[in-house]
């Protein structure tokens, strides 16, 4: 497969994904949650996102009704209201802003990227998977959405400059690790090949400071205004 063209390293102010929207304000992962992260000022939401049995796209953490059954084995109309569709997420809140996907069920993936091309660009999705395999299998999608390999240092089997290297050759745009995960050592090879920085579970202003410090494309909080001041303030700075 052919390399995607690079992605610039980061020249604009950092992405605040709102973890399962404003998840420390609002329940997680429901409407009312992504729009008050958007109204806090996120310039990201993020959540999970499954395939219902009739192949709607829906958004939710554990992909398991209160009843305990898979999301995968029943259909939309039978999910809580609190659970909303993909494109109910859109309709609500617009496209102007990014979105990142951990795809949860990779049956959901075609779905969702129809979704995203009817809303909006499918440049601002990001989709992300803890496998890299499936996240390079999504590539012949869209040429234009974000692939992201999201795992953690413990588990990487191969070092740091050989899976940049490999990322560059499948087409996969972006790394995604816990912030605790980063260095600037660690940082360096990627950077190298123009692939882009991500981190989560940033929840407070140490964790914030650091990332921003490394200069990543992109953090992943549940506090979205103390999320976005750090950001604002570091844009200030620059």
């Amino acid at each position: 497969m052919a390399p995607m063209p690079a992605c610039s390293t980061r020249h604009t102010p950092c992405i605040g994904f709102a973890h399962r929207g404003a998840s420390a304000a609002a329940r997680d992962n429901t409407l009312e949650a992504f729009a008050l992260a958007l109204e806090l000022g996120a310039t990201g939401l993020e959540s999970d996102v499954w395939i219902t049995a009739d192949s709607v796209p829906v958004l939710d953490h554990d992909g398991i009704t209160p009843g305990g059954v898979a999301i995968k084995s029943v259909e939309r109309k039978a999910l809580p209201e609190h659970i909303p569709t993909l494109a109910e997420l859109c309709a609500e809140c617009g496209r102007d802003f990014e979105l990142s996907l951990d795809v949860m069920d990779p049956d959901a993936a075609g779905a969702v990227v129809a979704v995203a091309r009817e809303a909006g660009d499918p440049a601002r999705l990001w989709l992300c998977h803890w496998n890299w395999r499936v996240v390079a299998a999504l590539r012949e999608l869209d040429p234009a959405v974000r692939l992201v390999d999201s795992t953690r240092v413990a588990v990487m089997r191969t070092e740091p400059r050989e899976r940049a290297e490999r990322m560059v050759a499948h087409g996969i745009d972006a790394l995604n690790l816990h912030w605790t995960d980063w260095s600037e050592a660690l940082v360096e090879p990627f950077r190298e090949r123009d692939r882009r920085i991500l981190a989560w579970d940033a929840q407070d202003e140490t964790a914030l400071a650091r990332m921003l410090a490394l200069d990543v494309d992109a953090v992943v909080s549940d506090h979205v205004a103390l999320m976005m001041r750090a950001i604002r303030a570091d844009a200030r700075a620059d």
